[in-house]
């Protein structure tokens, strides 16, 4: 069974970074396809950044030059490095894994972060708050 563990969330100021990390564990190969969500209270959950099986990347507009989501192919880790952080970044911000990309190949980048559903495995959460 897949587990996505997450850490790196806290409190920082605005123009702060941030660095998450999201371990892939009870999975053998590679982790191609993943995903960075985030929800804060009273919203829906929406896509910050998506990498694909060819490391390919896509971005919420609001995050595009701020974040980076990479992988370490080796350690089998997500990451998405914050920087310039504001308040409207503050949520909870959830890693999401789909082995083997058969439900997201298919779909367009912008597709997929419009639709956590197509994701099984998902992490815990980890916070992320942003003071002005």
């Amino acid at each position: 069974q897949v587990a996505l563990v997450e850490s790196g969330g806290g409190s920082v100021q605005a123009g702060g970074s941030l660095r998450l990390s999201c371990s892939v564990f009870g999975y053998t190969y590679d982790i191609d396809c993943m995903a960075w969500f985030r929800q804060a209270p009273g919203k829906e959950r929406e896509g910050v950044a998506y990498i694909d099986d060819r490391d390919r990347t896509s971005y919420l507009d609001s995050v595009k030059d701020r974040f980076t989501i990479s992988k370490d192919h080796a350690e089998n880790t997500l990451y998405l490095q914050m920087n310039s952080l504001k308040p409207e970044d503050t949520a909870q911000y959830y890693c999401a894994a789909d082995p083997g990309c058969y439900a997201v190949d298919n779909y367009t980048p912008q597709f997929v972060m419009n639709n956590p559903r197509l994701f099984n495995f998902w992490g815990q959460g980890t916070q992320v708050t942003v003071s002005s």
